[in-house]
């Protein structure tokens, strides 16, 4: 069975490395979704306080992007109706590999010291991968998946 993914107007190929460059080729992207799945940001305001400073433009064209192509859904906040909160659909919590693979990359090959809490991120990982992916998705499909309230 083919996976149809909705894809970006005039890409550069078919390539599936392209494809993904052309979805994630930001810092952005990615960024978002580390910050929805490790930490707990799920609305506007919370995501342009992260560290490394996106404009609100830029976050408000990555949050179109990640609902377009089916990775994050926003819904209305039940305790503050004008609020709009983001969630991670299953389709965004399969990238949990992807993220924590960049990282292990990243932390074996930086010619500098990361920083400390990156065992937020890497922590679960370090002693079994498949167990800690296990209980990663487990967590971010009941924080993402299941409605609030039931």
């Amino acid at each position: 069975m083919q996976v149809v993914i909705p894809m970006i107007m005039n890409r550069r190929s078919d390539c599936p490395l392209n494809v993904g460059l052309e979805i994630f080729g930001d810092k952005w992207t990615l960024l978002i979704i580390r910050d929805l799945m490790f930490f707990n940001k799920r609305y506007y305001n919370e995501f342009i306080s992260s560290e490394e400073g996106i404009s609100t433009n830029i976050l408000a064209d990555r949050l179109e992007l990640l609902e377009k192509q089916g990775m994050v859904r926003k819904e209305k906040c039940l305790e503050h109706k004008q609020k709009i909160l983001y969630k991670l659909t299953e389709k965004g919590i399969d990238l949990l590999p992807l993220i924590i693979e960049i990282g292990f990359w990243v932390e074996k090959n930086a010619d500098e010291e990361l920083d400390p809490n990156k065992e937020v991120i890497l922590g679960p990982f370090r002693e079994n991968r498949e167990k800690g992916f296990q209980q990663i998705r487990e967590k971010l499909r009941k924080d993402h998946l299941e409605k609030e309230g039931l």
